[in-house]
């Protein structure tokens, strides 16, 4: 009596088997109570104690083997069926795989990114929660200057009140100058807010870079403004610089009409610079444009950029010298509104999916 021939057949019938019912009958032919290897074991009692120890021992063996493949071969059968149960026309084309969208402004601020990269700007980034001075004094906007009007600032409430820390800076810097930079003082008593723009950054770059270089800041910043279809308390913008020897208006004009015209591709652009006011800036512009495509035409001027050449006093901040500059911010959320035609910048803050799904 041959154990290994046995399961040289079971196996040979279990690779014929399509379905579960003919799984089973073939179970039951081997191991059912009137099965072959059943009756191998039953039939050990009349073989001689050796031969009973030799085959009962291979017959053991094989039994839990064929048991253990049984259980496998049904559990892969049955999920089989199931699923053919499910989807029983296999010839139906195989469903669209649901996947995800770029958000606008996502794809908007990678385009952007992508455009002065090829232009030789360097993409910079830099915190949300920013102090006072670079916030503000270091770009010219000193406390109590009208111009902080024109940023509704988001200030941080867990540091004291103007007030006292200025009497605190005042009796504390007598003690500790000797030890301490002036600069360690600031950044002790410094308040501290929600950035109102990406010019902090600026700041912060040329503090640790020398000229030439040119640079571009994408990032989100706070106001603290009522909320309507073109006002937001948070948004993006973007911030730039070129800050070298000889950099002129000429200069700017050349790389944001180059900008525009890449990002908005086959359209028609034509451009307006008009004089304007910025603190960090002298003389400062507006940067106005007015579109036409095949399917539309804005036929009013649109406001789309501030700019200017960066003010001496900035400069100052950051001890350059013998050096110019220009300056400009855009807001991300405005250019990708009219890119795509968005009447209200709140839809992209609602988390709407069906609004997202459109790009």
């Amino acid at each position: 009596m041959n154990i290994g021939k046995i399961r040289e057949r079971v196996l040979a019938e279990l690779s014929k088997s399509a379905d579960v019912k003919t799984l089973d009958m073939l179970r039951v032919k081997y191991l059912g109570r009137k099965g072959e290897l059943t009756g191998v074991l039953r039939s050990l009692k009349n073989k001689p104690l050796a031969e009973r120890r030799r085959l009962g021992s291979e017959a053991n063996k094989l039994q839990k083997e064929l048991e253990t493949i049984f259980s496998e071969a049904a559990n892969r059968l049955m999920t089989k069926n199931q699923k053919l149960t499910t989807d029983p026309d296999l010839t139906r084309p195989g469903e669209k795989i649901s996947v995800g969208h770029r958000h606008p402004l996502t794809r908007v601020e990678n385009e952007i990114r992508e455009i002065f990269s090829s232009m030789n700007f360097t993409i910079v980034e830099g915190p949300e929660v920013e102090t006072e001075y670079y916030n503000f004094d270091a770009l010219n906007i000193p406390a109590n200057h009208p111009a902080r009007d024109m940023w509704d600032t988001f200030w941080l409430k867990s540091f004291s009140n103007p007030s006292r820390m200025k009497s605190n800076k005042s009796r504390i810097t007598n003690s500790i100058l000797e030890k301490n930079s002036r600069d360690n003082i600031r950044e002790k008593f410094e308040r501290y807010l929600l950035r109102t723009h990406t010019s902090p950054v600026q700041i912060r770059y040329m503090e640790t870079h020398k000229p030439p270089f040119q640079i571009v800041v994408p990032g989100r910043v706070f106001r603290y403004e009522a909320t309507d279809a073109s006002h937001e308390i948070n948004f993006y913008q973007l911030e730039g610089l070129m800050v070298g020897s000889s950099v002129s208006l000429a200069n700017f004009k050349f790389v944001i009409e180059e900008f525009f015209k890449k990002f908005f591709e086959d359209q028609k652009i034509q451009f307006r610079f008009r004089p304007s006011y910025f603190p960090f800036v002298e003389p400062g512009l507006e940067v106005d444009i007015k579109l036409t495509t095949k399917n539309r035409k804005l036929s009013t001027w649109l406001e789309i950029m501030g700019a200017g050449m960066v003010h001496p006093r900035v400069f100052e901040a950051v001890k350059y010298k013998n050096v110019q500059g220009f300056a400009f911010g855009v807001g991300i959320d405005r250019l990708a509104m009219i890119k795509y035609g968005i009447p209200d910048i709140r839809l992209f803050y609602n988390g709407d999916l069906r609004f997202i799904r459109q790009f």
